[in-house]
């Protein structure tokens, strides 16, 4: 598994002027990176972590309309992440993501007010609509 880092990345078209972005939080390293060529190809610029607890703490100088979260992570799992989200940046919307595809999983998340859930390995198609539906409304 490869090494964890744990200060944010920004991406390389992230506005220093407090522009909103789309964080990115998973463990896994090459899914960060997938994450980012995808979303910056599609125009949105990024900060990707892959420590909870760094995210967290990031996300009160941060203007986050939108965290794209994995669910499995060591120390802190996904759904854990999102309730201290929802004290910390109320307005975040959140799409889950997992290697897993847990329906009682998937049922907690979304009661708890994701927008959305997808398994991998999913459609990058399916992930942007989604996230323009998370950012349209």
């Amino acid at each position: 598994m490869p090494t964890a880092v744990h200060a944010p990345e920004v991406s390389p078209r992230a506005a220093s002027n407090g522009a909103p972005c789309i964080c990115l939080l998973d463990d896994d390293l090459s899914m960060l990176k997938a994450l980012d060529r995808l979303l910056t190809c599609e125009g949105h610029t990024t900060k990707k972590f892959s420590d909870p607890v760094i995210f967290l703490e990031s996300i009160g100088q941060t203007r986050c309309p939108l965290a794209i979260l994995d669910i499995w992570m060591p120390d802190m799992n996904g759904l854990e992440v999102q309730e201290a989200l929802r004290t910390a940046s109320p307005e975040t919307r959140i799409i889950f993501m997992s290697g897993r595809d847990d329906p009682s999983v998937r049922q907690t998340a979304l009661d708890a007010g994701a927008f959305g859930f997808l398994s991998k390995p999913f459609d990058d198609e399916a992930l942007v609509r989604m996230i323009q539906g998370a950012l349209a409304s």
